[in-house]
C-alpha cells in the first residue's frame, strides 16, 4: 500500500478512549514514549518507535526543570531535527502502512503523541492516537482486573506438584495460564532461559486475558492455584485474595506418574531448551543450573535431606552425561517431592478443605470443568 492509500483508509478514523475495543480486536499499537518507559511495562500488540532517545529525554527533562516548557520544547526540536527527524518519521509511517488499524500513543495522550501525529500528518499519513495514553490505559486495564476478579466466578486448579495442573489449564479454553503469562514454570526449579515480563506486563497481559474470557461469557475461569511470586512476578493482591477464597478443584494422580511429569518438564524438555540455546555447552550449563536450584533450598531442606538429594542429583547427572540415560533422575525427583514439595501442598490443602468442590484424574477433572456452570 503507498503512503498515501494508507493515509485515505486511516483519514476515516479519529483519535480514540474506547480502551475495550483496543484490547479485545488486539489492536496494534505505536508506543512512542522512551525506550526506558517503554521496558518498565506496556502492552501486547505494542511496537516502541520513541520520538526521544533515553538520552535526548533526560536533557530536555533537564532544560524543562531549569528553564521552563519552552526551552525544553525548542531543545527537542534541535535534538530531533534533519536525518534524525526523517528516519524516526520513516519508521511511524512505515508502521502505519503496516497497520492501518493502529494507534500512536505516549505517556498521557499529550505533547509528544500529538508531535508525532503532526509530523506523520505532514509526510503525508493521519493517524489516531490514544486519549490519555499510556496512562489511562495502563489505569484502565488496574480497574478491569480489579473488577473481574472481585465479581465473577473462579475455580482454583490445584494438586500436587507434578500433577499436571498447567497440562488441564491449557486443556480448557476459559482458563488462565499464569505460568505462561510470567515464562516460569512456578517453582524452584522454575526459571526459563527467555526473560521474563516485566511485573507491569505480567499485570497487563493478565487483565486483558481477563477481559477477553468475560467479554460477553458468564461461564467461570479456571486459573492454576499459585504462591505469591511466580519467578519474579507477583501476583496482584486482588488475585492472590482470590485465590484464598475461590472454590477449588484437586487434581489427583500417581506419584510415579507425578514423578514422569515432572522428569519431562525439568529434565527432557528444559535440558533441550539448553542444548538449543548453548549447543555444546548445553549440558553443563543445565547440569550447573539444577544444582544451583537445588543449594537455594538447602536450609529448608534441611542438612541431611540437602545432602542426600544433592548426592542422588550428581550421579544422575553422571549417568546422563555418560550414557545419554536420564532415568536416574527419577531417585531425587521423587525424593524431592514427597520429602520437600508434598509437606507443603498438605499444609495448603488443609486451609482450603471447605472449598473443595471436586476431585479426580486429570480425565474426570477436564470433564467436571467442560460441565460446570457458576
Amino acid at each position: 500500500m503507498s503512503v498515501t492509500g494508507a493515509a485515505q483508509k486511516i483519514q476515516l478514523r479519529g483519535d480514540t478512549d474506547d480502551f475495550v475495543r483496543l484490547f479485545l480486536t488486539d489492536a496494534p499499537l505505536m508506543d512512542v514514549r522512551a525506550p526506558v518507559e517503554f521496558a518498565k511495562g506496556s502492552f501486547p500488540n505494542t511496537v516502541n518507535l520513541p520520538l526521544l532517545t533515553d538520552d535526548e529525554r533526560h536533557v530536555i527533562g533537564i532544560a524543562y526543570k531549569n528553564e521552563g516548557q519552552e526551552a525544553a520544547v525548542k531543545l527537542g526540536h534541535q535534538l530531533v531535527s534533519g536525518d534524525i527527524k526523517a528516519r524516526r518519521i520513516e519508521a511511524w509511517v512505515d508502521f502505519a502502512r503496516r497497520n492501518p488499524q493502529g494507534y500512536l500513543f505516549c505517556f498521557r495522550g499529550g505533547m509528544r503523541s500529538h508531535i508525532v501525529q503532526q509530523w506523520m500528518a505532514e509526510a503525508g499519513v493521519q493517524y489516531p492516537l490514544i486519549r490519555g495514553g499510556y496512562k489511562q490505559l495502563r489505569r484502565f486495564l488496574i480497574d478491569t482486573l480489579e473488577t473481574l476478579v472481585s465479581t465473577k466466578d473462579f475455580f482454583i486448579i490445584s494438586g500436587r506438584t507434578g500433577i499436571g495442573k498447567t497440562i488441564v489449564i491449557n486443556e480448557l479454553k476459559n482458563s488462565v495460564d499464569l505460568e505462561a503469562m510470567a515464562r516460569h514454570r512456578g517453582s524452584s526449579f522454575g526459571r526459563r532461559l527467555v526473560e521474563q515480563p516485566s511485573q507491569i506486563d505480567f499485570e497487563n497481559a493478565f487483565a486483558i486475558r481477563l477481559l477477553k474470557l468475560f467479554n460477553g461469557s458468564d461461564k467461570p475461569v479456571f486459573i492454576e492455584d499459585e504462591g505469591r511470586l511466580i519467578g519474579r512476578c507477583a501476583l496482584p493482591p486482588s488475585l492472590l485474595a482470590g485465590l484464598n477464597r475461590w472454590p477449588a478443584v484437586i487434581l489427583e494422580e500417581t506419584l510415579d506418574n507425578r514423578i514422569s511429569n515432572v522428569l519431562k518438564d525439568y529434565v527432557t524438555d528444559m535440558l533441550a531448551e539448553y542444548l538449543a540455546a548453548y549447543g555444546d555447552e548445553g549440558f553443563e550449563k543445565y547440569a550447573t543450573f539444577l544444582k544451583d536450584r537445588l543449594h537455594r533450598i538447602r536450609k529448608r531442606l534441611g542438612g541431611v535431606a540437602y545432602e542426600n538429594l544433592a548426592g542422588l542429583m550428581d550421579n544422575a547427572l553422571a549417568v546422563h552425561r555418560a550414557a545419554g540415560d536420564e532415568s536416574m533422575h527419577r531417585l531425587w525427583i521423587e525424593e524431592l517431592l514427597v520429602k520437600y514439595y508434598d509437606p507443603m501442598y498438605d499444609y495448603q490443602f488443609a486451609q482450603r478443605q471447605g472449598r473443595i468442590v471436586f476431585r479426580g484424574s486429570r480425565a474426570e477433572v477436564l470433564d467436571w470443568c467442560r460441565s460446570t456452570r457458576p
